[in-house]
C-alpha cells in the first residue's frame, strides 16, 4: 500500500512549535493485518478532524505486518486528549494483543519546518529503538 500523504487538518502558525509523534507497529501474524489495517484506517479518520491535529501521514506494509505512524499536535495535550478519544482508545485496547511490538518517539520542532520526513521520522525510531535496547536487553532477546 502506498503511503498515505500528509494531511494538515489544523494549519499552524509557523511561529510555533509542533509536538511531534512516530511510531512503528508489527503485528504478530499475518492473520493480524486485516484487522490492524482496518482498525488504523478509523484512526485516520479521527485524526483528520481532532483538535489539535498539525498533521499527519501513514505507511501500511502488510507484507512485513508492519505499520508507521506520523503526526504532528500543537502540543502534548492535544496528542493525548486525541490518543483517549473515541476510537482510537477503543482501537488501542482492541489490538494490544494483537502486537509483536511497538516503537514510539516523539520530539518539537518549529511548526515552519513542517511536515517532517519520513526519512526523519525512521531515523529518529531507529534511534529509539537502540535506545529502548540498551534499557532493557531481554526485552529485544524476547522478540
Amino acid at each position: 500500500m502506498p503511503t498515505l500523504p500528509w494531511v494538515v487538518p489544523n494549519p499552524p502558525s509557523p511561529d510555533t512549535q509542533a509536538y511531534v509523534m512516530a511510531s512503528r507497529f508489527e503485528v504478530r501474524s499475518y492473520r493480524d493485518v486485516p484487522r490492524f489495517f482496518l482498525k488504523s484506517l478509523s484512526a485516520w479518520r479521527q485524526v483528520r478532524s481532532a483538535p489539535g491535529a498539525l498533521g499527519a501521514s501513514l505507511i501500511a506494509q502488510p507484507w512485513k505486518r508492519t505499520f508507521y505512524t506520523l503526526s504532528a499536535w500543537a502540543d502534548r495535550d492535544a496528542l493525548y486528549a486525541y490518543a483517549r478519544a473515541e476510537p482510537h482508545r477503543g482501537i488501542m485496547t482492541a489490538l494490544r494483543s494483537t502486537m509483536r511490538g511497538s516503537v514510539f518517539t516523539f520530539w518539537e520542532v518549529p511548526a515552519g519546518q513542517l511536515p517532517i520526513t519520513w526519512e526523519e521520522a525512521h531515523r529518529r525510531l531507529a534511534d529509539q529503538e537502540r535506545a529502548d535496547a540498551a534499557d532493557s536487553p531481554e526485552r529485544v532477546r524476547a522478540r
